[in-house]
């Protein structure tokens, strides 16, 4: 805040900061962030004074007007939190608000590597705000050991897609060696989203996730309060009766808060049980936050309008039933207000978790408060005492008021001991000890337990390949050596693969043949390297040196192909994405909604089978191809017989890999000529003919980067 000329820092209302304050005024540290204005305002003549706090030391990392517009105000707070609290009407997608975003999360992490010198300490990174900053960390301080707390939601996979940069949010929280989350939903979200969007193998038994030749740590860590704390402010407010009971609401000024519902709540409350008007009072303090944010300002004056009306209609003789403050409280008056109140009414339409309800129970030593609380709030999942509601159903809120407010005292007073005993054992403190145990051990784990299954494929293969003085390295696309992405032109290689495909090239002891469903001027187009030999179109259209060939039987197909992919765009399905190939056509519908996809899909092997095209189900995709007695294993050796001589197995080793149920084919073909390897976790894989595994494109990539370097000319591990 300012005074004068200078600037002095002071504690925020917020939560991250409640919890982490006290603690890092306990066990010290250097806590670095925004100071709150723009730089422009904490020039030379208005300096920034920082607060006294032994063992605490304070770094600034200012941010201009516009950087605030775009990374706080835009990407943050308009673009990922509508998204992670499942508000995707309210997401925003701005490009220049992204370029903003991770700029600003590299100036952190500059700013962290300075402040760290050549130590060797542990660097926690909180919320949504900072996502990439572990990412620009990891290169700029590697010795650091990095752990990452999420304090909002994580969304489900088929949310946090919608995100075009959701892939490199993933990577930048990957960057860390341990990512914590309030419960096991917000866990198991992230996990899916790393598996299914980067490729990531996923050890969910031990709740690992497979990146970056790294083993990351994801753990279950619900914040809490300074349990200690509350009990002196709550001892400094004795419990005064009251002849009206006390309803209490606390929130800062969002729409996920769900006050409109709430008000709506108490509204229906008053019409059912009319014998309460008189008898109770709803307070709702409200605490200011980005109010000139216009959606926040129009939320702000939603609330005023609801409130007046509420008051209007149900007022007489003194008694309004709703008492309605906008302003900021200190410790000592938020306790106050809790400690009046016979109920808590804490129902977020989604919050990470919510120490309002948490506070309100440590403020009740009598047991005599009843805390109503949003099954959609993160305390949910711990504080199961209280009464949960569902914070869009006014009628069930106004239910649960009614049972709250003529609870028995016996059974008012054995919910709150329960409750209380779960918060005293489960401080803040406790969650940071937790956490940093969690986040030590994740630092220690050696870093080639991120891999065990790359190295004991290449250990099986490597006497296998001395045998012969060349390798046939025969390589699906899609999955293989990029991940499985929800848009076919959005799987690219990226520069470390196409670096080692390359070298694999180059060397002569190595043939490359990539094998795909993918057409051939879109496969040659992706990869886009001389002296590659391409089978495209499963096998129908094969190009490389010395070879150009077209299957005959299949171009008589491509007009039926044309008209099915036609028929399939008829079906306008929500999601799917129809890819029009030369002899195939695939209906992808990974984009749908989960509930539709089982009849999306049956209406396009409908379509498919019509069209006597023979049908493959692969990765939450349907394709359809000419019934011909042709597959990628016909191709396979077939181009194998064309480069090498009909004797290819005597003096040239064939290794295919491949992750779909189409390389099964190629699979079978090989089977006692060469070797397969199938990438996938084995364990969620339907049978394969494949001899080996690997978990990911990752793990392709490092196994193709052992072949190029000579692994095929007797190297041994």
């Amino acid at each position: 805040m300012r005074e004068g000329r200078s600037v002095r820092l002071e504690r925020s209302p917020g939560g991250l900061v409640s919890a982490l304050d006290p603690v890092l005024r306990a066990r010290g540290g250097t806590w670095i962030g925004w100071s709150g204005l723009p730089r422009e305002e904490t020039t030379a003549d208005a300096a920034l004074a920082l607060p006294d706090a032994p063992g605490v030391r304070y770094v600034d990392v200012p941010l201009t007007s516009h950087e605030l517009s775009a990374y706080y105000h835009g990407f943050s707070n308009r673009t990922l939190w509508p998204l992670f609290h499942y508000f995707v009407g309210r997401t925003e997608i701005d490009g220049a608000n992204w370029r903003v975003y991770d700029r600003v999360n590299e100036r952190f992490a500059a700013a962290t590597a300075t402040a760290l010198g050549d130590r060797e300490a542990m660097v926690w990174i909180h919320d949504y705000q900072l996502l990439r900053a572990p990412h620009h960390l990891r290169r700029l301080a590697p010795q650091a050991s990095l752990a990452f707390f999420l304090h909002v939601p994580f969304p489900a996979v088929d949310v946090y897609r919608l995100l075009p940069w959701s892939r490199e949010l993933l990577r930048g929280m990957l960057a860390s060696d341990h990512v914590g989350f309030h419960i096991h939903r917000y866990a198991t979200n992230f996990l899916d989203s790393a598996e299914e969007l980067l490729g990531c193998t996923v050890d969910r038994d031990r709740q690992l996730v497979h990146f970056d030749g790294r083993a990351v740590g994801v753990g279950i860590h619900p914040i809490s309060i300074d349990v200690d704390e509350a009990v002196r402010l709550t001892a400094q407010v004795p419990r005064q009766p009251n002849a009206t009971r006390q309803i209490l609401g606390v929130d800062r000024l969002d729409y996920t808060k769900g006050v409109i519902e709430r008000l709506d709540a108490i509204e229906r409350l008053l019409e059912r049980y009319p014998s309460y008007r008189r008898r109770i009072r709803f307070t709702q303090v409200l605490v200011p936050s980005r109010e000139h944010v216009r959606t926040y300002a129009e939320l702000k004056r939603e609330i005023d309008e609801r409130v007046g009306r509420i008051n209007g209609r149900f007022s007489e003789d003194g008694w309004t039933p709703i008492r309605y403050f906008a302003r900021s409280l200190d410790r000592a008056e938020l306790f106050a207000a809790y400690r009046g109140a016979d109920v808590a009414l804490v129902t977020p339409l989604r919050d990470g978790m919510n120490l309002v309800a948490k506070e309100y129970v440590m403020s009740q030593p009598e047991g005599d408060g009843v805390l109503v609380l949003s099954e959609l709030a993160g305390a949910a999942d711990e504080l199961q005492e209280a009464l949960m509601v569902t914070p869009f159903d006014p009628d069930a809120v106004a239910t649960a008021l009614h049972r709250a407010l003529s609870m028995p005292a016996d059974e008012r007073r054995a919910r709150m001991a329960a409750l209380r005993a779960h918060v005293r054992t489960h401080d803040v403190h406790a969650w940071v000890e937790g956490f940093l145990r969690a986040a030590d051990v994740a630092t220690q784990r050696p870093p080639q337990a991120a891999e065990p299954r790359s190295r004991a494929v290449r250990g099986r293969l490597a006497p296998w390949l001395a045998e012969r003085s060349r390798v046939a390295l025969l390589l699906d696309y899609d999955g293989t050596l990029t991940p499985i992405v929800d848009h076919p032109d959005r799987a690219l290689l990226s520069p470390e693969t196409r670096a080692v495909l390359e070298d694999a090239r180059r060397n002569p002891a190595v043939d490359l043949i990539l094998v795909t469903g993918r057409g051939l001027d879109d496969i040659r187009a992706k990869v886009d390297i001389a002296g590659i030999t391409y089978v495209a179109s499963h096998g129908f259209e094969i190009a490389g040196p010395g070879i150009t060939w077209r299957h005959g039987a299949a171009a008589r197909w491509e007009a039926v192909v044309g008209e099915t992919a036609a028929e399939l765009e008829a079906l306008r399905v929500a999601g799917a994405l129809v890819e029009r190939k030369r002899y195939t056509v695939a209906f992808h519908y990974r984009g749908v909604d989960p509930a539709a996809r089982s009849a999306a899909r049956a209406a396009a092997e409908a379509v498919l089978r019509k069209r006597r095209l023979k049908v493959t189900d692969g990765k939450l995709v349907a394709e359809g191809r000419p019934p011909i007695a042709w597959d990628k294993g016909s191709a396979v050796l077939w181009v194998l017989a064309q480069r090498h001589g009909a004797d290819w197995p005597a003096h040239l080793r064939a290794l295919y890999i491949g992750d779909d149920v189409t390389d099964e084919d190629a699979f079978r073909a090989l089977h006692g000529l060469g070797r397969s390897i199938r990438v996938g976790d084995p364990r969620t894989l339907a049978e394969s003919a494949a001899d080996e595994f690997l978990p990911d494109p990752d793990a392709v990539r490092d196994l193709l980067r052992w072949c190029a370097s000579g692994a095929s000319s007797g190297q041994r591990e």
